[in-house]
């Protein structure tokens, strides 16, 4: 079975089309040249064709399937168009209160373009969020306090229900004069010895230590904070590194100091980003509406706010001792 081609995917092999580059396409929707090629690379393997030669240093020009597919593709994203604009015109269909819940480390990055960009194309809808950490939010779901919760699938639950939106894999994140932000990647092996800075947050926690005991490692963690800009600020200035999945688009903390991201070798378990709702609940066109939304917003090419992942090849493993 097909796995899916989103709309994202599909501009971005337009614009790679239209510009005759993907660096000409990066430049043209602000999106960068890793995620394009990656849609592309999708498309190909969906539809079993290639759409693109590529020339060494100079672009890419579409093949004659490639030109093809590139006219439907503007004709479905066109038709993609009409179908906003007539949900547009009906806008008093979807009314009343939306009730979401989002993870705290989420939150600054996808709530406002996902969650108060829904309230903008549907002036009709009175959202209110809450955050928390992953128990605390399907406890309010549970007590009918928020309809739906964007988070991690961090445990499961006979009465919840996650629909995965994209997988974020684990990174390590180092101060700009860290000793690792030189290398291209890192092992745990290499960073048993060095300070650790644990986010410290129910389930989110429980992860983070689970990938040093499938390692055999026991981290070094000098200091814990359940709030991850101030673990941000900890590594920016200097206290020890840290393991993440978000990606800010800004690499910088709040103080202003550079973070590094290193990529972090070998096979670990993503944290899988997505939406819960409850078991046999009948969903309100509103609440079903905005999960549609997620859906059609949030790939491993695009997530609102956040730098699209990076999935490291688990065979080509880089120590310190070895090759930065």
């Amino acid at each position: 079975m097909l796995s899916r081609i989103t709309q994202r995917q599909l501009e971005y092999f337009v614009a790679s089309g239209e510009a005759g580059s993907i660096q000409g396409a990066s430049e043209r929707i602000h999106v960068s040249s890793p995620s394009i090629s990656a849609a592309i690379t999708h498309i190909e393997s969906e539809l079993g064709v290639q759409l693109f030669v590529r020339h060494h240093a100079q672009g890419i020009s579409l093949t004659l399937i490639g030109r093809e597919i590139v006219k439907e593709a503007k004709t479905i994203l066109d038709q993609m168009t009409n179908l906003y604009t007539i949900a547009s015109e009906s806008l008093n269909t979807v009314r009343g209160p939306l009730r979401v819940g989002c993870m705290s480390s989420l939150a600054p990055m996808l709530t406002p373009e996902l969650v108060f960009g829904f309230g903008r194309a549907f002036p009709g809808v009175r959202i209110s969020q809450a955050e928390g950490d992953h128990e605390e939010l399907l406890s309010r779901l549970r007590n009918a306090e928020v309809d739906i919760v964007l988070t991690y699938d961090l445990a499961s639950s006979d009465d919840i229900e996650f629909h995965p939106l994209a997988r974020l894999p684990p990174y390590v994140m180092v101060g700009e004069h860290h000793p690792l932000a030189n290398l291209s990647a890192v092992t745990m092996n290499d960073l048993e010895t060095h300070p650790m800075v644990l986010l410290d947050i129910p389930c989110s926690r429980d992860y983070f230590l689970s990938l040093f005991r499938q390692a055999g490692v026991t981290p070094n963690i000098v200091m814990r904070s359940s709030n991850l800009e101030v673990i941000r600020a900890m590594v920016a200035n200097g206290v020890g590194y840290s393991i993440a999945n978000v990606r800010p688009k800004a690499n910088l903390s709040q103080d202003g100091k550079r973070l590094i991201r290193v990529r972090l070798a070998g096979d670990h378990q993503s944290l899988r980003l997505g939406y819960v709702t409850l078991k046999n609940v009948q969903l309100s066109r509103v609440v079903s509406t905005f999960a549609e939304r997620c859906r059609m917003f949030v790939s491993e090419q695009y997530i609102p706010g956040m730098a699209a992942p990076s999935f490291f090849d688990p065979h080509t493993v880089r120590s310190l001792k070895g090759v930065a």
